[in-house]
């Protein structure tokens, strides 16, 4: 297990993390997920030791090592941009932690080359244990780099924006496959990326970080489902941020009267939340929703993305399907109405809420 107890680090007159506290449990993988600037890396690199906290504590399984050496700290750790050595081939640079242990610690040369065959037959690499990294692929390359940072036998995996340096399909492609060889392994793995859609899909549990701080933590479902603020609402996903008002009880959403439980009674503002999934689109005809027109469509195989033109209140993005549609005869100019099926609220004054439907009639 990894406990972090009220970690501070301030570089100059910067504070990169602010009184940070989580616990990782054993065999987890966890994403530190944020936008550029969050402490995601930082908390990443004092985790390994690479940093040292300005205040707080590390443990690992109970013990205290904040200021235990990056080298006795069992930890694997797998940079971005791979850091293999050139010169060496695919099978050296994954003995090469084996190879610099001091003797009584080294493993005897065949006991290396088993682990090696071993780590490459794990990463599929079985076959280029020869060439050089500069004969890899991108993707053949990161797994080399995760093959050498298992090879120590660590207890904890350390990954910093692993997929990064990759293009599109190859990040969806290792990311899958990073998934089921943990599931493989079990090892406790903690990785950094700002892409929301890889922490979705691997993560066991996601720490959505702000400004050196911790926002929410969850699994990827909570965290989808019920963000705890405005900023987890806008970075996790597409979203609609729309103004809302209340008044004797009712709130009201761009001209839209919205249904929620135990609103406040006295007039507050704040933001309403809407997944463009959760926005429906009914014909014209319906008493339902508000009208909007349709700017632009865009077809994305069988997801059609519309955005759409209130008369109150800014631009709204809704996401359907082809046979909606087709069946709504859906075309730039057009106009239709709109509902949200389900709105997060958010009021200045702190209350949160959920709005479900939107009752018939203005």
């Amino acid at each position: 297990m990894i406990s972090i107890s009220n970690l501070s680090k301030v570089f100059g007159g910067f504070a990169a993390l602010r009184d940070v506290s989580l616990e990782i449990a054993p065999g987890e993988l966890v994403a530190l997920l944020g936008p550029s600037g969050s402490g995601k890396t930082t908390l990443l690199r004092i985790i390994a030791g690479l940093e040292q906290p300005s205040a707080g504590a590390v443990y690992f399984d109970g013990a205290d090592a904040t200021r235990l050496p990056t080298g006795q700290r069992k930890v694997g750790f797998v940079f971005q941009h791979y850091a293999l050595f050139r010169h060496m081939t695919v099978a050296q640079n994954v003995a090469f932690g084996l190879e610099v242990r001091k003797r009584p610690l080294r493993p005897s040369n065949a006991e290396i080359d088993a682990k090696v065959r071993e780590l490459l037959r794990l990463v599929q690499l079985e076959a280029m244990a020869h060439r050089y990294p500069s004969q890899l692929s991108g993707g053949q390359r990161q797994r080399v780099a995760l093959a050498r940072a298992l090879a120590i036998e660590p207890q904890v995996l350390l990954l910093d924006e692993p997929f990064g340096a990759l293009d599109a399909q190859v990040r969806k492609e290792l990311r899958r496959w990073l998934r089921r060889l943990h599931d493989d392994i079990g090892i406790t793995s903690v990785f950094v990326t700002h892409d929301q859609e890889e922490a979705l899909e691997v993560a066991d549990r996601i720490v959505v970080m702000n400004q050196g701080a911790i926002e929410q933590v969850g699994s990827p479902t909570e965290i989808y489902d019920h963000p705890a603020s405005p900023f987890v609402y806008h970075f996790l996903g597409n979203v609609n941020a729309l103004p809302v008002t209340v008044q004797d009880g009712v709130l009201e959403v761009a001209g839209m009267r919205l249904a929620a439980d135990h609103p406040p009674a006295d007039a507050a503002e704040g933001m309403a939340f809407v997944r463009p999934h959760d926005v429906e689109l009914l014909p014209l005809a319906v008493t339902e929703g508000v009208e909007a027109e349709i700017a632009h469509i865009t077809v994305l195989g069988p997801v059609v993305r519309v955005e759409l033109v209130l008369a109150k209140g800014p631009l709204i993005e809704a996401e359907t399907t082809r046979q909606i549609h087709r069946d709504l005869g859906l075309a730039a100019g057009s106009r239709v109405r709109l509902k949200p099926r389900q709105a997060r609220l958010f009021l200045h004054d702190g209350w949160q809420g959920t709005a479900l439907d939107t009752p018939k009639g203005p």
